[in-house]
């Protein structure tokens, strides 16, 4: 899949929202994408959602956080969807270098690098609803006040606070917080 290296630098805001979704702090975001990178405000916001909303296996499942899309009025983080250029912009103002390939979350901006987003990870090629799940999980769980963790043993579901995009070491990718049980899937510190 193509993609600009840069968009316009400015971001249009997907019209309309959710209701809430979990039980536990009300956490409500908006969902922008960047002008000229050929993807749709909607589309990329009806994904969020899927993922966010999800009190199965996202993180409205632990009953700490629930969720709502809002598209006017304050929010308590803003999902972008980015060029490789603008988000190494954006993530650059709070001292996170992505070198044009990774996503990020600082403050109250969650960005996806729309690089990783249409050409995935070499460990995920082929299921990109699985790894899209992982990359919102992931940077989200950084806003929610989650750092990352290392694979907590061989075969066992790679944590989504793992940089899985380093290597699984010896874990299986997994996209959720949660596993069907309703357990989170963690692992030790990373140091």
């Amino acid at each position: 899949m193509t993609f600009p290296e840069r968009g316009t630098g400015t971001f249009v805001r997907a019209d309309g929202g959710t209701g809430v979704f979990g039980h536990g702090r009300l956490l409500r975001y908006a969902v922008d994408v960047e002008g000229g990178i050929g993807q749709d405000p909607g589309q990329f916001a009806r994904q969020v959602d899927a993922i966010l909303d999800n009190t199965t296996r996202g993180w409205a499942a632990g009953g700490l956080w629930s969720f709502q899309r809002v598209s006017t009025g304050p929010v308590d983080f803003t999902v972008h969807l980015a060029s490789p250029h603008t988000t190494d912009t954006v993530c650059g103002r709070y001292g996170l270098d992505t070198g044009g390939w990774v996503n990020c979350s600082g403050g109250n901006d969650v960005v996806i690098n729309v690089k990783r987003w249409l050409q995935l990870t070499p460990y995920y090629q082929g299921q990109p609803d699985l790894y899209h799940a992982l990359a919102i999980n992931h940077e989200v769980g950084h806003r929610l006040g989650h750092n990352h963790v290392t694979c907590p043993g061989p075969g066992m579901p790679a944590p989504v606070m793992m940089q899985q995009i380093n290597g699984l070491h010896g874990c299986v990718i997994n996209g959720w917080p949660y596993d069907d049980q309703g357990r989170l899937v963690t692992g030790p510190p990373a140091t």
